[in-house]
């Protein structure tokens, strides 16, 4: 498969480094410590899926889940009601606005990271950029304790966008990444006159190279390539891949979603975790929006709107959105204050983050901002806290850890807590 992003070549193999190595060990020591009560006693965890929805380049609060109509950082949108009694969202939202009564609303969240780099890091992995270590970013933990390592499908996969890797826990934890959602997935049929024998005859030529290697060399990367090969083999032959393929939908079903690379990842991700994939995270980039603010985040709103109220409308009627987490968020916030190019900042002080599905209690406005949208007042929402949530519902123990290849424990958060009002259900 050569599938952009997402596949390995020999060469890249032999240059994965010892964090990869440490990673591949990792696995089954996290799975048996869950085995044996890694789980708080009485933790409840209704969900096993999670779709992230990841506004790239950073979204304005503001202008979309926490309006200021009527205020000087406020800007020209005005406010609409909802399904939900006093959430309010942007004019720009109707269609999400149907089904807010399926969603909480965090509008506390705050954090110190305002660089796209270190902001993407810190809203992938739920930690800031160490030197000494690569974190595994959200749905590696995801695919390491829920997914199946002999499994057929992914079990984290990346629509439009490349993601955060497995780190520490391994190039096998890390997404599969499909830069052009809705078809199926490049390269996964044999190329033109292989057949199956002329096929196993690679692979035993394959196995025959890596045993000699291994040999030779004690290398036990050896293993890490095995496995990423045999998730490609059983990827090529599994009848399930048509869950990356939108051909099937109909035609109504893809205009409910939108007909952009943004909607159609969002349907695919609602089929592949109805066969079993346990994360995908789903790209709509744009939000970096310094110049030209309004009219951009419109038209943005207008691909996210359709797709995101969908999902959850789909999610709902399916009788799936109680074990799916559904998340949409970026980076950080931005400015309250509108430059002199009509466009917001980078502002990580005060943004908003989306939650829905997964036994989360709906219909929920969590936190609140100034008049000015300029700081938090209540409720307010780091990001370790944001993903211990979000692990408490998938049953994973925030504290759970593993050591890194310096021996340092790393946890599934970074000593985050469970926001305890968003775990009340209604």
């Amino acid at each position: 498969m050569d599938q952009r992003g997402a596949t390995l070549g020999r060469r890249g193999f032999l240059s994965l480094g010892a964090s990869t190595l440490f990673g591949l060990l990792v696995g089954e020591a996290l799975r048996a410590r869950d085995a044996s009560g890694g789980v708080p006693v009485g933790l409840a965890a209704p969900a096993t899926a999670c779709i992230l929805l990841w506004l790239n380049g950073g979204p304005s609060h503001l202008d979309t889940f926490d309006p200021k109509p009527g205020t000087a950082s406020g800007g020209p949108f005005k406010a609409i009601k909802t399904k939900a009694p006093g959430l309010l969202l942007s004019e720009h939202l109707p269609l999400l606005a149907e089904q807010a009564h399926h969603v909480a609303l965090l509008r506390g969240m705050t954090s110190r990271e305002g660089n796209h780099q270190r902001g993407r890091y810190l809203l992938h992995t739920g930690y800031t950029p160490n030197p000494t270590v690569t974190h595994p970013a959200l749905g590696a933990w995801v695919s390491s304790r829920l997914g199946d390592a002999n499994g057929d499908l992914p079990g984290f996969v990346a629509l439009g966008g490349p993601s955060a890797g497995g780190g520490i826990l391994g190039v096998q934890n890390g997404p599969f990444v499909v830069l052009d959602p809705g078809d199926p997935p490049a390269n996964v049929a044999r190329a033109p006159g292989v057949g199956e024998a002329r096929f196993e005859r690679r692979r035993a030529g394959l196995d025959f190279l890596e045993d000699r290697f291994e040999a030779e060399t004690s290398d036990v990367k050896v293993l890490g390539r095995r496995q990423v090969y045999a998730k490609a083999e059983r990827l090529m032959a599994s009848p399930r891949i048509s869950a990356f393929d939108l051909s099937s939908e109909s035609k109504a079903t893809r205009a409910a979603y939108g007909d952009g690379d943004f909607g159609r990842g969002c349907l695919t991700a609602r089929r592949l975790v109805e066969s079993g994939v346990k994360f995908v995270e789903v790209e709509l980039d744009g939000w970096d929006t310094h110049k030209d603010n309004f009219a951009r985040t419109k038209a943005l709103m207008a691909e996210l709107d359709p797709a995101l109220s969908s999902l959850l409308r789909d999610l709902a009627e399916r009788k799936m959105l109680e074990r799916t987490i559904v998340l949409c968020f970026g980076e950080f916030g931005r400015t309250p204050k509108i430059n002199p190019n009509d466009g917001r900042d980078h502002y990580p002080g005060a943004w908003s983050a989306l939650f829905g599905g997964g036994g989360i209690r709906r219909g929920y406005v969590h936190g609140q901002t100034t008049p000015d949208g300029s700081s938090v007042v209540s409720g307010k929402v780091e990001v370790k806290d944001l993903f211990a949530t979000v692990a408490s519902q998938l049953g994973l123990n925030p504290d759970a850890s593993v050591m890194s290849p310096i021996g340092r424990p790393i946890a599934v958060t970074d000593g985050g807590v469970p926001v305890k009002e968003l775990l009340a259900r209604t």
